[in-house]
Parts: C-alpha cells; structure tokens; sequence
C-alpha cells in the first residue's frame, strides 16, 4: 500500500443508502424510563438510544404487540 496517495480529484457524492440507516425522532419519555435504558446501556458500554432502538427492533422482529388494560370508569 502507498503511504500517500493524490486524493485531489476524488469526488465526493452521499451514500445513497443514509437516509435509510435512522430517522430522527423526538419522543416524550417517562424519567423512570429513560433511566432504566441509560442503566442498562452503560452496563452493555452502547449508547441508550441505541439500546432503545435494539429493543424497539427486536419487539418489532417477533411480531410483539402491545396490550393495553384501561382501568374502567366507575
């Protein structure tokens, strides 16, 4: 390998595929919540967005569905 190599007429051009890599988003959390993954993702050494994403993935890989109880009025 060169040590130095002319990048002078190298063009540049976007990764076509970053738009589909993450979305940014901005979502009202519980503290409890947010403290819970920010525990969790520093004991793993990942960010705890990241941790949220896997997690958010992995529910959406097994198909999880979320089950809501209200309590009843009255």
């Amino acid at each position: 390998m060169k040590t130095e190599y002319d990048l002078s007429k190298l063009k540049s051009r976007k990764n076509p595929y970053a738009s589909r890599l993450k979305k940014p988003v901005t979502m009202r959390l519980s503290e409890d919540v947010v403290e819970y993954f920010k525990g969790m993702a520093a004991e793993a050494g990942v960010p705890y967005q990241s941790l949220i994403n896997l997690y958010l993935r992995d529910c959406l890989a097994n198909n999880r569905k979320v089950q809501i109880k209200w309590p009843s009025a009255g």
